[in-house]
């Protein structure tokens, strides 16, 4: 293989043709094995251990049992403990199904979830070919230990780390350093387990096995990724502040019952108990779970299986993607370019490549990488050089680094062709040579700083004499929908950063070509991990703004990538990371969102929560649409499960203290000193409401175009006011109800009868039933009212299905004393039976009072913006609110919408041009084009400009080095970008109006991107200077006090 092309191992760099490339790690003094016997393997064995990696694996059954513990259901265990101490046997057993049912229904998701781990990890059992007791033999690939002769052939998997004995092979290591070409290792070289054999056949001798390999040190770090996800550290939250509220409330009406009510206490305790368990949210894990589960399978239709369900919604709130560039953003596979300098006049790029063609056995599969990128990759019809005839051939050989041909052509003559590195077919040039010598070495210097390797070809000419026909070029070029893909990303708020262990230099020509901006660091100045294997605590406090201002990192190790990620997850961003090799596998696990790509090793598989199965990364832009509707699925469940907890635990709280049925009725013998409802009634509200809210999992959202942050203070806000209206509906009716007797109450104006008291009961469940659903249509919407957005058929079945059950349940509810409470249907009375309907008709007015004070709730805290409501998710951190909430916040803003900017302007820049040499356009189209382009290349610089305005500003200012002045300079600064922007639409839009009718469209199209992207900006800078001029503000008024 040329010598210009080769990319060895690792550790010594060297520059050849203008590529840097790296020397192997060479152990030549070792002692080569001869195999080993049975015993003397079985002994090692003990030592070394088997040669496979250590998993940590739960039992299904622990997952089970911890199903069974936690706030939610040790509530309900500690209710059932009370019921059947009570011998409540029914309540008791309702209670014991409920915990059942919601334990097997969230075992049953989690550990589906799990066996699609299992499913990924699962592969064909290696086989090694080893000799054992002086007999070669195909065996267990664990079974190896260190000192075994193993032989490797062409197309085998290396099985662990191995020494070659001697002789010469290939090895694709693409899936551990990211590098495309294969390594040709001779004697010494170290083939790492993971890696593929490519071409030829040696012995090796193993040298480390298990978790002693480097995959294995790889493995270590996949093992100490661990910890709670984002999800249930939300729902944990939420769930412990609902259980206090209700033991706390709980815990007060007890004492009232039993102090001044002077109820017994087991009568006091069992209807507090039951009041506890209707009021906290017991299924609302289930329903998130179910929610999920639903949101995985749509991803898996369209080519996205997800393994950890807790991931879908950490991609909602992904503002950080982290791509491996070799097989993610690049084909993974050498493709010859457009770009073929020729040294000999008359000479094309197709005879170049037929002389490269025939440099090579065409007849023949492909001998190494190179002959796959001419014969193959290339485009070359190999039927035209049959019409030669090939006399011999010099196959690549490490001491002439170069192939030949020496072939007859159709018309008799005989001549030879060559092809090989640069500067060693430049040896062989005896026509022009010192011209072409210049020439060539700056063409391939040229090219090396951009990434892109050569490969030259030259023939002999009638004389003899070799002539440099031309210079190959090729690379591993971005897939076709990369670009697309980023952009897209982008405009979700997602900023892409590539990690690689390829070179710099073709890592900043894959970044030039995508787009991603030019600042690439290298692994010199990235941070490791501490000497006893430790991740370092202020990892993102050193490395952080570094990181996040880098647009890409080269020639990395796994270390590295992992360690960009913890630290960017440190800063408080949500990361994704994507990957495809054992390389990729411990930043894909330590990850918020591991994302393995089509065609992705099994170790990234098994490391990754997501795993595609379609190439490309289009999928993912869909899978952040998919998982940003499934967030606002859940975020409408929680927030009306919160409402609902309030509404119903006040309800009694209030009621318990505030009303006395036995006060406004004395002669009724059925009306109880205090308000209670049987426990059967209080469970049928949960099983029907929380049962049927699964159908939440396909309600009608729109996914936001921000990455999603939980603003838990406006989800309590909202829930407050839902669940205060509610209640106070509820005391009302339960008020009028039990006053109907008397001739000035509200029902004897309205001309309505007195209702009895067992009815009453009926009545008020009925009426938390409606109340309790018609509260999720309002949630749902938001800012909204009700009917902003129509409800998906599903879930307006559900809820139609839910309501009508409750409805004729309180209808029919045959005359009885469940729990010692007269209970009798709304419909069964002789005398009237519309009781049901004027509860319906009391919910729906009270339901329009309800979602119109969310409205106005809503426009308060917009208005004011309270709690960031309106500017939180222009934060692009999930740890922060504001840009002063975490010290690298300021520094990332505006930091996704410049680049934005930036490739839009550069998209607008394209369509122009293609606009401006279109055929038949005009001179004064021509000329208004020319226009266009120039206010263009003055809108990129604004951006790039802005972009480290913003960037630098605060960031200086928190280290101490600008003074107010010097931060009113850079908020002028960014200012003025924003103005000449604006200047340039407008100039932009002018010169459409005037542009040829078959051009406006797209144009018209490019601009309306570039005005949106521009508008995002804004609105990022609005924020800054607003949260700039209160900072400075406050610090006068400290400098003030001070003095």
């Amino acid at each position: 293989m040329p010598e210009a092309i080769e990319v060895e191992a690792v550790i010594s760099p060297r520059t050849e043709d203008g590529i840097e490339v790296d020397e192997p790690k060479k152990k030549a003094d070792f002692t080569p094995s001869h195999g080993l016997t049975t015993a003397e393997a079985d002994e090692l064995r003990v030592q070394w251990g088997k040669n496979e990696l250590e998993e940590k694996s739960k039992p299904k059954w622990l997952v089970f049992v911890e199903l069974l513990y936690g706030p939610m259901p040790c509530v309900i265990w500690v209710a059932f403990i009370i019921e059947m101490s009570l011998h409540n046997w029914l309540d008791g057993g309702i209670l014991f199904a409920i915990q059942m049912i919601n334990a097997v229904l969230g075992w049953y998701e989690t550990i589906k979830a799990a066996d699609a781990v299992a499913a990924l990890k699962a592969s064909l059992k290696p086989t090694a070919t080893v000799k054992r007791g002086g007999v070669w033999a195909n065996a267990d690939a664990t079974m190896l230990v260190p000192g075994d002769l193993v032989l490797l052939g062409a197309g085998s998997a290396i099985p662990a780390d191995c020494l070659v004995n001697e002789g010469r092979i290939e090895v694709d290591q693409s899936a551990l350093t990211g590098e495309s070409m294969p390594v040709t290792m001779y004697k010494g070289d170290s083939a790492k387990m993971g890696s593929t054999v490519t071409r030829g056949e040696v012995e090796a001798t193993v040298e480390f096995t298990g978790k002693h390999t480097f995959f294995g040190k790889t493995a270590t770090m996949l093992q100490a990724a661990d910890g709670i996800g984002h999800l249930a550290q939300i729902l944990l939250r939420i769930m412990i502040v609902l259980v206090s509220i209700s033991v706390m409330l709980c815990v007060a009406i007890l004492i009232f019952l039993i102090v001044y009510g002077k109820e017994e206490f087991a009568t006091a305790l069992e209807f507090v108990v039951v009041v506890l368990v209707a009021s906290v949210p017991i299924a609302i894990e289930v329903v998130c779970t179910a929610t999920l589960a639903l949101g995985s399978r749509q991803l898996s239709a369209h080519g996205a299986i997800v393994t950890r369900l807790a991931s879908i919604e950490e991609m909602a709130g992904m503002n950080m993607l982290c791509s491996d560039k070799t097989g993610t953003l690049t084909l993974n596979k050498m493709v010859i370019q457009d770009d073929c300098p020729i040294y000999t006049p008359g000479v094309t790029k197709n005879d170049v490549l037929t002389a490269a063609g025939l440099a090579a056995k065409w007849k023949e599969p492909p001998r190494d990488a190179l002959d796959t990128l001419v014969l193959q990759n290339s485009g070359l019809d190999l039927s035209k050089l049959n019409v030669y005839e090939q006399l011999e051939f010099l196959p690549f050989d490490p001491t002439v680094k170069r192939t030949e041909g020496t072939l007859k052509g159709p018309d008799g003559k005989v001549f030879k062709t060559t092809k090989g590195a640069p500067h060693i077919i430049l040896k062989l040039v005896q026509v022009d040579a010192e011209d072409i010598s210049k020439r060539l070495h700056w063409k391939v210097h040229e090219l090396g700083l951009r990434g892109i390797r050569s490969l030259a070809v030259a023939r002999t000419d009638d004389e003899g004499k070799w002539r440099m026909l031309g210079i190959l070029t090729f690379l591993d070029p971005p897939r076709p929908d990369t670009k697309d893909t980023i952009e897209k990303a982008m405009e979700y708020g997602v900023d892409v950063k590539m990690i690689t262990g390829d070179h710099a230099v073709i890592a900043k020509e894959t970044a030039r070509a995508l787009g991603l901006g030019a600042n690439i660091q290298e692994a010199g100045g990235l941070p490791s991990m501490e000497a006893d294997g430790k991740i370092p605590k202020d990892l993102g406090k050193k490395y952080g703004a570094m990181i996040i201002a880098a647009d890409g990192f080269a020639q990395v190790f796994p270390e590295h990538k992992y360690l960009i990620v913890e630290a960017l997850r440190q800063e408080g961003f949500a990361v994704g990371m994507t990957g495809d090799g054992v390389n990729d596998a411990p930043a894909l696990k330590r990850a918020d969102v591991g994302i393995a790509v089509s065609g992705a090793t099994d170790a990234a598989r098994a490391a990754a929560d997501m795993v595609l199965t379609q190439e490309g990364l289009s999928v993912i832009v869909h899978a952040i649409e998919v998982s940003r509707a499934i967030f606002a699925r859940m975020k409408n469940f929680i927030n009306y499960r919160i409402a609902c907890t309030l509404q119903l635990v006040c309800f009694f709280f209030v009621a318990v203290f505030a009303l006395e049925p036995k006060k406004f009725r004395p002669d009724d013998d059925l009306a109880p000193d205090f308000f209670k409802m049987p426990v059967l009634m209080l469970i049928l509200i949960t099983v029907l409401n929380d049962g049927t809210l699964i159908s939440v999992a396909y309600d009608h959202v729109v996914p936001s175009r921000q990455p999603e942050k939980w603003n838990l203070k406006v989800l309590w806000v909202i829930s407050a006011v839902l669940a205060s209206i509610a209640m106070l509906s509820s005391i009302l009716l339960l008020w009028a109800a039990i006053d109907s007797g008397n001739p000035a109450g509200v029902f004897q104006r309205w001309g309505l009868p007195l209702i009895h008291y067992d009815q009453i009961i009926t009545m008020m469940y009925l009426k938390v039933s409606v109340s309790d659903f018609l509260t999720l249509f309002s949630a749902r919407t938001h800012s909204g009212f009700f009917w902003s957005m129509r409800p998906s058929p599903i879930l307006l079945g559900a809820a139609t299905l839910a309501l009508g059950l409750s409805t004729i349940i309180a209808c029919l509810w045959p005359g009885s004393r469940p729990d010692g409470i007269p209970t009798r249907g709304l419909a069964l009375d002789e005398h009237y039976t519309l009781w049901a309907l004027w509860v319906w008709i009391y919910c729906i007015v009270w339901w329009l009072i309800q979602d119109t004070c969310k409205v106005a709730a809503y426009w308060v805290m917009a208005r004011l913006n309270l709690f960031q409501i309106n500017t939180a998710k222009l934060v692009n951190m999930r740890a922060a609110q504001t840009f002063s909430d975490k010290p690298l916040a300021r520094a990332s803003a505006g930091l996704v919408e410049t680049k934005l900017m930036e490739l839009k302007v550069d998209k607008a820049i394209d369509s122009v041009g293609r606009m401006a040499s279109a055929p038949g356009a005009d001179s004064t189209a021509s000329t208004n084009m020319r226009r266009i382009s120039a206010d263009l290349v003055v809108m990129r610089n604004a951006a790039r400009l802005t972009r480290n305005s913003m960037r630098n500003l605060r960031v200086q200012q928190s280290a101490g080095g600008a003074a107010g002045g010097d931060v009113e300079a850079g908020a002028g600064n960014a200012e003025q970008e924003a103005a000449r922007m604006h200047q340039s639409i407008a100039q932009m839009e002018a010169a459409i109006a005037a542009a040829l009718p078959e051009a406006r469209p797209e144009l018209q199209a490019t601009l309306d991107g570039l005005k949106a992207a521009a508008a995002r900006l804004e609105a990022v800078q609005q924020v800054v200077r607003t949260e700039d001029a209160a900072g400075d503000k406050k610090e006068k008024e400290l400098r003030r006090a001070s003095l």
